[in-house]
């Protein structure tokens, strides 16, 4: 049996996972990288670090769009039967609050480096030099994007939590497919 890149009407293929997956610790690993590069003292390391937490928001605004683009071009399998009535209508919710935070994240910090006073160009993965949004610079603008970008990480890293709780809650609590066909793709015979 040979496994398929595209979703069947009972699991996901390799590119969804692939993506769902990549997504993940990327996000995750920002917040990691996030939080440890404000608390530094030394400047070089520290400007290091924000670079590559540039470099990485950027790749992740690039998969997230690419993650949905996937997902509105392929079949998408559906619920098992056994989920409730309530967790069905809550789990599209849910993937679409994901997919903003994803989205809304790195733009936010896109924007905050674009109205930084201090004009540090992003280089991403030290390949280009990254255009700043057309936003206007100033100490305000960089204040609000700064705390934009915080409420969001934090708010965005319970929204995982939570995802991350329920697929758990799916495979050892309600024994369901949910978790295992994010995990084994679908074949080419289903």
């Amino acid at each position: 049996m040979q496994t398929s890149i595209t979703n069947s009407t009972t699991r996901y293929g390799w590119g969804a996972i692939l993506l769902h997956w990549l997504i993940a610790l990327i996000f995750i690993g920002q917040f990691g990288l996030g939080f440890v590069m404000v608390r530094l003292t030394s400047q070089r390391t520290a400007f290091e670090l924000i670079q590559l937490h540039k470099s990485f928001g950027f790749l992740l605004l690039g998969l997230v769009v690419l993650r949905i683009a996937w997902r509105l071009g392929n079949v998408w399998p559906p619920l098992p039967r056994s989920v409730a009535a309530l967790e069905r209508r809550a789990a599209p919710l849910a993937h679409f609050a994901l997919y903003a935070f994803q989205l809304a994240l790195p733009l936010s910090g896109w924007a905050l480096v674009s109205v930084s006073m201090l004009e540090i160009p992003s280089l991403p993965f030290n390949l280009f030099i990254m255009p700043n949004l057309p936003l206007a610079e100033s100490d305000g603008a960089e204040s609000f994007w700064a705390a934009a970008h915080w409420y969001l990480a934090y708010a965005g890293i319970a929204l995982v939590a939570l995802h991350v709780a329920a697929a758990l809650r799916h495979h050892f609590q309600l024994r369901d497919s949910v978790l295992t066909r994010m995990i084994t793709p679908s074949s080419d015979q289903e």
